[in-house]
């Protein structure tokens, strides 16, 4: 069926419908449509400018726990996920997701444990509800020491 109607800036609309062999139905709009766009700055870079080992007694030598400082630019992240891999960065190990509260100036620090000593390919993305941003680092764990 086909059929004419008119918007309100008087130009004409034809729309039409066809049935389809899948027994599905495709409608084909034609004519000149309105809409608002907002573009939003997203979260531009993210930096990874430190790697610090945090120093635990004999006890609690477990799991080496190493602190990220990260620096982003653009809009404030609400969110960040760490997914630790292999040193070629294939294989994940694990991830982990959490929601952050930034205000002001983007620089964050960000705690992760490392179960055993090794070489880990890290990636940590901050996110918000529009953009996401990576950052990609090697590391070296070695006990209680990180490089």
């Amino acid at each position: 069926t086909t059929g004419a109607t008119s918007n309100s800036d008087s130009s004409a609309t034809v729309e039409s419908v066809e049935d389809n062999p899948d027994g599905g139905c495709h409608i084909y709009r034609y004519g000149y449509y309105r809409n608002s766009i907002s573009v939003v700055e997203g979260i531009l870079e993210v930096n990874i400018i430190q790697m610090t080992s945090i120093q635990m007694t004999e006890s609690q030598a477990e799991n080496a726990l190493v602190d990220f400082v990260v620096t982003c630019q653009g809009s404030l992240p609400t969110d960040v996920c760490t997914v630790v891999s292999d040193p070629t960065c294939q294989v994940s190990k694990s991830m982990v997701c959490d929601p952050i509260m930034v205000t002001d100036e983007c620089v964050l620090t960000i705690r992760r444990a490392f179960e055993e000593p090794g070489t880990y390919c890290i990636n940590i993305t901050l996110g918000d509800d529009t953009s996401q941003a990576l950052a990609s680092a090697l590391i070296s764990v070695n006990g209680g020491e990180s490089t």
